[in-house]
Formats: structure tokens, sequence, C-alpha cells
């Protein structure tokens, strides 16, 4: 079952426009070029800053890092910027996550000016938190879809083990009791799901995934995600492959079969 084209229009919205580089770009700190270094330095020292920019006639031109500063102005140690270290405000935060691999930090440009920064520690706030658990979500309704699909009459209980099957019979028990209408499928885990696509030619077929190992690794990856951003821990430093693999797919997530990339692994 695919999502009509209706849908899949609101989710790029979602996903591609909704969380932008703005939403998590701190102000760049700035000094006048002809700042004495001495002073400016002890400033960078106390707010734990590593870069700062440099003004020239009130606009900043380029930058500063604290590693490089010695007796001087600080026109004296200006960068200038380079278009690669550089990223647009609006630009949606699967663009800036592929960017900061290979990074440390950028530059915010709005309006043609550089402004801001942003590094990979800034993804730990609640905009890419949100994004990532909404695109982990999919693909568990993506795999849930595909397995309502392609194995009818509760067929998918071969692929799990007894002990699993009576947990999520546990669960439906429970929700019946709540009134809440739902089926046995709706009940298992993000885990369950992957064990079941993983282990079933016919539904490892239909995604992008090459092998069950594959498929594993990578569950257990976004399934270790998702608890991260669910219990509030850090996500960017054991967490980064996983983003990684969903800022690289995520035309595949929206537009075509729940599975990702072949290179996930």
């Amino acid at each position: 079952m695919s999502p009509s084209p209706s849908t899949v229009h609101s989710l790029r919205r979602v996903f591609m426009q909704a969380f932008v580089v703005h939403d998590i770009t701190e102000p760049l700190v700035s000094f006048d070029d002809f700042a004495p270094t001495s002073q400016v330095r002890e400033l960078m020292e106390e707010g734990h800053y590593e870069v700062v920019g440099i003004r020239q006639r009130g606009r900043i031109e380029g930058y500063m890092e604290i590693d490089d500063v010695s007796d001087g102005t600080c026109g004296d140690f200006m960068k200038p910027f380079d278009d690669s270290q550089v990223i647009l405000s609006a630009a949606p935060l699967p663009e800036l996550v592929l960017r900061l691999r290979d990074q440390r930090r950028l530059f915010v440009s709005t309006f043609g000016r550089v402004g801001g920064i942003v590094s990979r520690s800034d993804l730990d706030k609640p905009p890419v938190r949100m994004w990532l658990f909404g695109m982990v979500t999919l693909i568990e309704m993506r795999f849930g879809r595909l397995i309502e699909q392609y194995c009818p009459g509760e067929s998918w209980r071969e692929f799990l083990s007894a002990s699993r099957v009576e947990k999520a019979e546990k669960l439906l028990l429970e929700r019946d009791r709540r009134n809440q209408s739902v089926t046995l499928l709706d009940c298992l885990q993000l885990s369950d799901k992957s064990q079941i696509v993983a282990r079933s030619p016919t539904l490892r077929g239909l995604t992008r995934f090459e092998s069950r190992r594959q498929v594993e690794q990578t569950a257990k990856m976004l399934e270790k995600l998702r608890n991260n951003l669910a219990h509030c821990q850090t996500i960017t430093t054991g967490d980064w492959e996983a983003i990684l693999i969903l800022s690289e797919n995520l035309d595949n997530v929206l537009d075509g079969p729940p599975g990702l990339h072949e290179d996930a692994s």
C-alpha cells in the first residue's frame, strides 16, 4: 500500500520545507577588523568561541579561528569565506547533515550575507530531533503497510519467535481493553517488523535492501536513534551514521518502497 500522490506531496513539504537550517542557527559573534587580537582572544576563550566573524565597514566579510590568533589586529588574521563553507539559512536539514559530514561547521547566509554559524552539535536541537523522529516513524509505517499487503491472514507470524508474538498479543488485549481499534500487526515493535522484512525473501525483495543482515543492521541503528530521541539523549555522536542514512535517503523514504538505499549498511 503506497501513499497517495497528495500524501507524498504533503510529506515532502513537511520534511523538506518545515525544518530548515535557520531553525538551529546560532548568531556569529563578530568583531571589527581593527580590534586588537589580545582583547578578542580573551573574549573568545571566555565565550568558548572557536571562530568569530570579522567585520569590515560594519559588515561581516570573513572569519578568524582562535588557533590562528597571535599579536596584531583581527584583520591580520581574517580569512575570507569560501563557498564550500557557507550554507543558505533556507536550506533543508538533509542538505545540512550531508554538508556537515566532512566539515566541523558551516557559516549561514541570509539574503547574501553571512550572519550565523551551525555545527554538528546543533543537530541535537528540537527541530532536528522532531524531523528525525518523524522519518523513523514513517519508515516503520511503510514496513507495516508492506507486511499487511503481502502477508495476509497474519502469515507474518512464521518470521517471529513465539515470545515476540505473545508480547504483541498481550499488548493487543490491553489496547482492546482501552477500546482502541487496532490489529495484532499494529502491536508489533519496529524491531519485529524489521525482522519480518529481513527474514521474508518476498518482502525483502520489495525493498532496496540486498540481504537480511543489511535490514537488521539498519533497523538496529534506526531503533537506537529513535530511543535516544524519545529519551532526550544526545544523538550527534553514537547515532551519526543513522542520521546520515536518513538524510541520504529522504527521497527513497518519501517516494519509494520502505527500504533504504542498498548502501545503507
